[in-house]
């Protein structure tokens, strides 16, 4: 279980330095899309990039893990969010899905034991 909690922030972490930081042209047009400003959009970038960090530290140190997972869900939901308010097609929201599941994995191996 381990290696798939491993596995899952890194495949999280990974697909998230790819889009904001090489397919950064991508994000520009869909925020344009979206209506949302330029500030907010390097935000939410560093913010993202920012996560995406502190979930591949949190191989080490798991004490991040919990915190970093569920704020990354909440900006995956906010992608689905604006996905439906464009009423862009079903397979722009697949990829965000896919990470707010993963997401939502992380957290809950890292719930604390009550």
């Amino acid at each position: 279980m381990e290696k798939l909690l491993i596995l899952s922030q890194l495949i999280v972490a990974i697909s998230v330095i790819v889009v904001w930081v090489f397919r950064r042209e991508n994000i520009i047009v869909e925020f344009e899309q979206y209506g949302i400003s330029d500030t907010i959009r390097d935000i939410v970038g560093a913010l993202k990039i920012s996560l995406a960090t502190i979930l591949i530290l949190g191989i080490w140190y798991n004490e991040f893990l919990l915190s970093s997972s569920l704020s990354m869900a909440l900006l995956m939901i906010c992608a689905q969010y604006f996905h439906i308010k464009v009423r862009n097609p079903f397979t722009k929201f697949i990829p965000s899905v896919c990470l707010l599941i993963l997401c939502l994995f992380i957290a809950a191996k890292n719930l604390p034991i009550i």
